[in-house]
């Protein structure tokens, strides 16, 4: 691996360098990114593959649900193009997996996508009334749009600081792209993160960040299963079934809580469930050795499993998805203060 990375440096130093001019030219005015007059809260990451960005945008969302809020996506591998604002008869297919995710989970929430973030801004300003904030998901390299709060999200197990610019490493762009942070967040942490490796964390993190910067920790905290397949109780035997970019957290979470894993059926992220996967899952479960286990999978799986296309099929199968809700260790309170001071800061004062 050492030496695949030495072989594969030269192309990293040629990409990070197409990366960090396309940056100046963003800082220097060159080309254009947009500001709007209403707080534009950007979750993002430098790295790719799934640091916890979605459960870390659900968290704002349920922080502002006082405010009308949006979310605006580019909508990834969704089977549509241009701007699409979420309704009745929207889908994980037409939208892509998050921005479902989050239009089944918000009902307040004016979901949208398009790959044209500021023409998406600006429809949402059109189409939604009394609009107080958007959050922008997966957003830190897109420069167009210029973000009041931007929110940079890192993984515990894998921290920028450590990594290298594709394909050498996992980063979309250098580290020093972390200087254009408001705040940074390390994801995915242990519950019981000590003070002393959280200090050493945040020291490394802020040879990278601008002055000042906040440096947040957070946990993903694992609920109890919910259904939305057959009406039997849970077992501890189990099949997996994931469709995300990284399910090795959730494995430990399960082994840790006496859950005994029997299979892994493991597809690609963002992948679209087809009537055959779950037929194939049915003769699963007809095997002995699969005899009485429960399917957990994830809350990103389960909405595209509980679709309209998939339903009846969900229905037969003892599926099961497991919560996941994040916890910040320690400065919540400055956080969500952080997030609610500054949407304050856009709202115009009542006129008498």
């Amino acid at each position: 691996m050492k030496y695949l990375k030495l072989l594969l440096w030269p192309f990293s130093l040629l990409y990070g360098g197409v990366t960090v001019a396309r940056n100046i030219l963003y800082d220097k005015g060159t080309l254009t990114s947009t500001r709007f007059d209403l707080p534009v809260i950007a979750v993002g990451n430098l790295t790719v593959g799934g640091t916890g960005k979605t459960p870390h945008v659900e968290y704002l969302l349920r922080l502002l649900q006082q405010y009308k809020v949006a979310t605006l996506s580019r909508g990834y591998k969704r089977q549509s193009k241009g701007f699409l604002l979420a309704d009745g008869q929207s889908t994980a297919a037409i939208l892509g997996d998050e921005p479902y995710q989050y239009h089944r989970d918000f009902q307040g929430v004016a979901v949208a996508v398009s790959e044209d973030r500021v023409a998406g801004i600006q429809k949402l300003q059109q189409l939604v009334p009394e609009l107080a904030a958007v959050v922008l998901d997966d957003a830190m390299q897109h420069r167009p749009v210029q973000p009041s709060l931007n929110i940079l999200i890192t993984d515990y197990n894998r921290p920028f600081y450590k990594d290298f610019v594709l394909p050498a490493g996992l980063l979309r762009e250098p580290r020093q792209g972390a200087a254009r942070a408001d705040a940074v967040i390390m994801s995915k942490c242990p519950l019981q993160l000590d003070m002393q490796e959280q200090g050493n964390i945040r020291s490394e993190i802020e040879k990278y960040t601008a002055p000042d910067t906040p440096v947040f920790f957070s946990a993903f905290v694992y609920g109890a299963p919910v259904a939305i397949g057959l009406p039997v109780a849970p077992t501890q035997k189990v099949v997996l079934l994931t469709g995300i970019a990284n399910a090795q957290p959730l494995k430990e979470y399960l082994a840790s809580d006496g859950y005994k894993m029997v299979h892994h059926l493991e597809y690609p992220d963002h992948h679209q469930y087809s009537a055959q996967d779950l037929q194939k899952l049915k003769q699963l479960l007809q095997q002995p050795v699969f005899s009485g286990a429960t399917i957990l999978t994830t809350r990103k799986d389960a909405v595209k499993l509980a679709g309209p296309e998939l339903e009846s099929l969900t229905k037969k199968l003892p599926v099961f998805y497991i919560p996941i809700v994040v916890q910040l260790l320690g400065l919540q309170e400055r956080f969500d203060q952080l997030v609610l001071q500054h949407v304050r800061q856009f709202q115009k004062p009542i006129t008498q």
